[in-house]
Formats: C-alpha cells, structure tokens, sequence
C-alpha cells in the first residue's frame, strides 16, 4: 500500500480548510526539515508532533453516553451514522479519516524528530526530546488503537487486527504496509513507552502542561497498561504520577460551585495552574458543538441518561434518582442545559477566527486527556483486579474527598468500606440492556469481560462502583467507550419508532471502520459479520423501550436545580 494512504501527505492534511488548518511546521518546504540540526530545533518540532486530532466525538456518541432524543430533531450525517454503528461515509475534522491522517500525521512528526536526534549521535542532552517524541508516537497510536481495535484481549491479540506502526521516516511513496496484529501493535506502544519514561525530564519544558512532562508520561503509561491489563504496571505508574499525596493532584471541585456561569466554570476546568490537569491538549473539532452547545439536539446526553445513569443516577451518595436534590457530587449541581441535552461546562468550543467580520476561523476544543481523578480511579481498579481492596477503597475515598460533599439536604458522606459499597452494589439491580423503563435502569451493568475475570461479589462491586466513578469524572471526554468495549457492557441505542441497536459483547463494531480510501489502497478493513454491519444487532422486540422526557426545541443553557 502507498505511503499516501498511510501517512498523509501535506495536501490530505489540508482537505478540511473549512474547519481544520495545517500547523506551522508541515506548511515549510521539505527542504527546511532536513536542517533540523540542533537542539532548539528538534524541540521546535517535536511541539508538532502532538495531534491537532480529537476522537472524543467518535467515541461519546459510540458509547451509552448519549440516547435518541427524537427525529423532529437535526443531526449531522457523521453523528447519525456513528449512533447507527454504521461505516463513516462524510467526512469532517472527527470522522474517521480525519483522525486517520491527524494521528499518522503526528507519527510521521515524531519519527522525524528520533531521525534527527539518531544523525546527530543520540546526545545524552537530547535524551527528554527523544523521550517526547517516543511518547508522542506512542499516543497517537494508542488512541488510534481505542479507535479502529478492539479491546486488548491477551486470548485473541494475536487474532485481533492492530494497525500499521512507522517507526522511522519513510523513504519511498511505494513502501507498504500490512496491519498486523492487536498483539503487535501494543507490544510496540508499550516498547516506545518504557523507552521514554526514564528519559522525560520536567525541566525541558518552558509550558508544562502542553507537553509530556513526568505526571503526564505516567498517567499515560498507567491508562495503557490498565487496557493492557498488567495491573502491577498500572499500580506503579500510577503512584509515580499522583505522588506520596495524591489528594494534591486531584480536581478538589468545590470552588467550582461559585463558578459564575459555562464560560467561568470552562475556563477554570482547563487552566494549565490546575494541579489536577497533568496534559492540555488543543484539537481541531466540533465535538463541543455536538455534544454541549445543543446546536444538532437529536442524539446526546439527555435528561433520561442524567437521571438514571450519570450525574443523577442512584449511587452510594445519591439516595434518590433523577434529582440532584440529595447527592454528594459536586459536578451534579454544575450542570446546564434543558431536558434534551445536558451538560457539565468542561468541553466547551474555542473559536478562532481569521475572519470576524464574515464569523469565519477554525474551531476547537481543549481536553484535560490525563488528569489526576481518571488516574486515581485506574489505580483503583487494578487494585480491585489484584483483591486489594484495602487500596482500592483508600483510593476511592480519596476520589471521592475531591469529588462529593461532605453533606448535602439529607444526605451525608461517610467513606466507603468493603461492607458499605458490597452493601449498596448487592441492594441494587442490574441494568436491562433494553430497559422497559426506569426501574429497570441502574449503574450496575452485567460484566463480560475481554481476557480477564471478575469475581462476584466484592470484586465485582468495587469494579461496578470504580466504573461508574470514572464514567462521571470522564464524562464527554470519549473515555467510556473503551470502558465498555473492555468490560463487554451490553447497551443498546434507542431510535424513536424504530428498532433499538444493540452493541454487544466482544461487538466487532466497537472497531470503528477505517476510512474508504485506505481500505480501497489496499489495508485489510475491520470485520463485521455481515454485508449491513450487524443488522441483526437491532433488537426486534423493542421499538420503543427507554421512557424518553418530553423535551424543547429551544436550545437553552440554564443552569439546572
């Protein structure tokens, strides 16, 4: 297969001028990049080996995030077809091929930084730049890994499909290229990144938080070993990002309540001085436009998902559901929008404009990827995979020290125990893949795991309330779907007046499908089990299963009581 297809040349890294630009470094000249030569200008160029890319968009409307609020309401075609489990055929900045050549975009980056740091002999000064270009190509391989592979599953890796790993600038428009195996792909992720670890050094950096600095390197290091399920990796990696006091490295969120409004509340979520915010990372995409502005209503976080299995959801702090009027979480009395969409002000559109007059720029997004809650919650659930459930709970009260009140109304925060959570997890249902109704909706999901094992009772109720904690803390961030890719969570995707899709266990189509184009170069697509993606994945005995709540077509962000 060409290289064309593979890593995308400056042209196709351009296709989307009505929404994406080209970064300062890829519009020189090829010959302006055979003087990198120095110290100052590997630094320069490794700063563009960070992807401009975002898949939150492809996974949030993927996952068990969103629900459909009805065709009277618009969507755009990509969105549609993403809820659908369908192959993306438009394209725009977070469709398949988008991200395809975003993230390949960022490999080839990477590469050209290690070939020149290697011609320049490998100075032990430049060890932190090779360590940021390593972990650069891990990271976007690894996220486009949680894209278009399945969950790392150790009994079927070698038969899983993984993904074509550059690992030094190409010579040749006619190299080729085969997928090889998921096995593969993450042995190499997992080599780049012990390689770096040892070699990131703080002091490199004059913006800490834009760059793989030490906490960073670590809290990614320990979300791939925790799909990579070495939990003793994640364990280590993890202390070495949240340090002797992790609570210091956590988002302590009750300033957050005298946030004056979405904008005060966003802006205090993404500042670089936040302890807790250990990567920022821009990205060209209209994620927020979909997901929590409420400009295309029809599939999104709606009052019937907030109230009965996100931020409302009945949980060990919350004793009622569908209200906020008794629980501890602090983020469920930050939340705006009305009965259709609703949202926590922590993913919000940047708009740069070329043209004020005309309303004409670039859109993007600002996502906190690593930050000290998700990390803290990883260890907790290697911890829980390991049966320590000393650790497991100590990390726990910790999340839930920056996370929950000490007392709110009625209701009280006492630290959780072994007792208290199996207590809680035992008095509550599963989820009805197809619920009937609210009670049959619960935090609690039936688990079918991918390569590994979990036990009833303590086990699993640690796991079940440690997935529902990161499933708050990550909300709109993308992070869920892998969750449920790696648990084998069975959801479905309710459609007014139509069959209701359900995702499965082990669901090929948790692979997203690669785009046309390298397909038709000549890269193996991903399975599916028939000709129309698993139709068959409708649920034919249900055409109308969630009670959905009657909404408004005003799109309006209030702040909701």
């Amino acid at each position: 297969m060409k290289l064309r297809y593979i890593i995308p040349s400056i042209v196709a890294a351009c296709t989307f001028t009505t929404l994406t630009s080209c970064n300062d470094y890829l519009d020189k000249q090829p010959d302006d990049r055979a003087t990198i030569d120095n110290k100052d200008k590997v630094s320069k160029l490794i700063t563009s080996a960070y992807p401009e890319v975002s898949a939150i968009l492809v996974s949030e409307i993927s996952s068990d995030n969103v629900t459909d609020n009805g065709k009277k309401y618009s969507t755009l075609p990509q969105v549609d077809e993403l809820y659908r489990f369908k192959t993306i055929t438009s394209e725009s900045n977070d469709t398949p091929r988008n991200l395809w050549n975003g993230y390949y975009q960022s490999v080839a980056t990477a590469n050209e930084a290690l070939q020149a740091i290697s011609d320049m002999g490998n100075p032990t000064e430049l060890n932190p730049q090779r360590g940021e270009a390593l972990l650069c190509r891990a990271f976007s391989m690894f996220q486009m890994s949680t894209v278009f592979c399945m969950a790392y599953d150790p009994q079927k890796a070698t038969q899983y499909l993984g993904l074509p790993y550059p690992l030094q600038p190409e010579q040749s428009a006619d190299t080729h290229y085969e997928r090889g195996t998921l096995a593969e792909l993450y042995a190499r992720i997992n080599d780049d990144i012990e390689k770096a670890l040892p070699l990131i050094s703080d002091a490199s950096y004059q913006v800490l938080k834009y760059h793989f600095n030490q906490k960073a390197a670590y809290a990614f290091a320990a979300r791939f070993n925790l799909y990579y399920q070495k939990w003793d990796k994640v364990i280590e990696y993890a202390t070495r990002a949240l340090g002797a006091t992790p609570m210091e490295n956590l988002r302590v969120r009750q300033p957050y309540s005298t946030a004056a409004g979405v904008e005060d509340y966003f802006n205090m979520y993404v500042q670089s001085s936040q302890p807790c915010n250990f990567l920022l990372l821009p990205a060209y995409s209209i994620a927020a436009r979909v997901l929590t502005m409420g400009a295309y209503l029809r599939y999104a976080h709606n009052m019937t998902v907030l109230s009965y299995d996100t931020y409302w959801a009945l949980s060990p702090w919350n004793p009622a559901t569908g209200t906020s009027q008794y629980t501890l979480l602090w983020a469920a009395h930050s939340l705006y929008g009305n009965n259709n969409f609703i949202l926590e002000p922590k993913l919000e559109e940047v708009f740069e404009y070329t043209d004020k007059v005309n309303g004409i720029g670039f859109v993007h997004i600002v996502d906190p990827i690593f930050t000290g809650d998700e990390t803290i919650l990883c260890r907790a659930e290697a911890y829980a995979h390991k049966k320590d459930y000393t650790n497991a709970i100590a990390d726990m009260n910790t999340w839930a020290m920056a996370n929950l009140e000490p007392s709110y109304n009625s209701t009280v925060r006492k630290p959780f125990t072994e007792e208290s959570v199996n207590a809680f997890m035992n008095s509550i249902k599963y989820a009805a893949v197809h619920p009937q109704g609210e009670f049959e909706m619960s935090i609690k999901k039936t688990f079918h795991p991918q390569g590994f094992t979990v036990e009833a009772g303590t086990q699993e109720n640690i796991l079940q309330l440690v997935l529902y904690m990161r499933r708050v803390t990550t909300m709109f961030q993308g992070l869920r779907f892998m969750d449920l890719k790696r648990y084998g969570i069975e959801y479905e995707h309710y459609l007014e007046n139509e069959d209701a899709l359900t995702f499965t266990a082990g669901d090929l189509r948790g692979a997203i499908q690669l785009p046309n184009d390298v397909i038709e170069a000549g890269l193996q697509a991903n399975p599916r089990l028939n000709r129309d993606e698993q139709e068959a994945g409708k649920n034919n005995a249900s055409t109308s299963s969630l009670i959905q709540t009657p909404g408004t077509s005003e799109i309006v962000r209030e702040k909701l009581n």
